[in-house]
């Protein structure tokens, strides 16, 4: 097995008629069987990114490495190991869900993941024999993740994946790409939700104005750039209130023993920095 998946070495593009680069100079590495994303607002270089990795689009500069072999050296065998969702959901309106996985499946030497068990993973083995075109945004956005599950694929890159979702069928999804990865397939997904990033990836690049300004884990810049602490909140004479502690001095502050005592406080809460917040400290921007 290759050290790493995706091997990213200087990448540059710059579209034609451009004053500068769309990227500019990222340097980045894949682990197999790992969850990567790419957090940034758009413009940022995340989809061009995207563009160059599934050989969308040609003619970049640096040096671009998967499965141990340069972008340019490969054929149309690549796209018998990936899989790829992007954010605009593309099918056939006038086929059913079922017939527009089939049709797709039909496009792969391997065989495909069976239709009505990709479609029951992505909670539309009910809408299975209905047609495309009648589809919410969201149920396409289920029907795009199936379909790039369909030839079992090795990578798999994802634009936006819990886009028009609830937040319950959001949590399913995230947590369907999640089984992706416990079994082997390394995932590169490129977002500006923070829910996203943060519940799904195993490490993070924030993508800003086609560079990389920082990779980590979520938890690690979150422990990095926040003040651990609580939130304590209180009630005295009906009226409620509220304290921030540090935790260095939780144990001592006799404040917050006497409220305890007197049974006056009502909440505790950890107290973090949230993705955003680390976003907005490393880039000065926010998403």
């Amino acid at each position: 097995m290759h050290e790493r998946v995706i091997d990213v070495e200087d990448l540059r593009v710059r579209y034609r008629g451009a004053r500068t680069d769309a990227v500019a100079g990222m340097t980045f590495g894949v682990a197999p069987g790992e969850v990567f994303g790419f957090l940034g607002p758009s413009g940022a270089g995340k989809s061009t990114v995207q563009r160059v990795l599934t050989r969308l689009l040609r003619g970049h500069g640096g040096r671009a490495a998967v499965f141990g072999r340069e972008l340019h050296a490969w054929g149309a065998d690549y796209y018998e190991r990936i899989g790829v969702g992007f954010e605009l959901p593309a099918a056939f309106g006038k086929l059913t869900a079922a017939e527009n996985l089939a049709a797709f499946a039909g496009l792969y030497r391997r065989p495909a993941r069976p239709v009505r068990e990709l479609l029951e993973l992505v909670e539309l083995g009910a809408a299975a024999d209905r047609r495309v075109d009648g589809f919410s945004k969201g149920m396409r956005m289920r029907l795009n993740l199936a379909r790039a599950l369909l030839n079992r694929p090795e990578l798999l890159f994802l634009d936006e994946p819990t886009g028009g979702q609830d937040p319950v069928r959001a949590a399913a999804l995230r947590e369907v790409v999640r089984e992706q990865a416990r079994q082997g397939t390394t995932v590169f997904v490129t977002t500006h939700d923070m829910t996203t990033a943060d519940r799904l990836c195993d490490r993070v690049a924030f993508v800003v104005g086609g560079r990389i300004a920082a990779v980590d884990t979520p938890r690690s810049f979150k422990l990095r750039y926040g003040r651990p602490g609580v939130r304590v909140e209180y009630r005295v004479g009906g009226r409620l209130d509220e304290r921030e502690l540090p935790l260095d001095t939780l144990a001592a502050d006799t404040e917050l023993a006497g409220l305890l005592a007197r049974g006056a406080v009502e909440t505790v809460h950890t107290r973090e920095a949230s993705l955003d917040d680390v976003f907005a400290t490393v880039t000065r921007a926010r998403l």
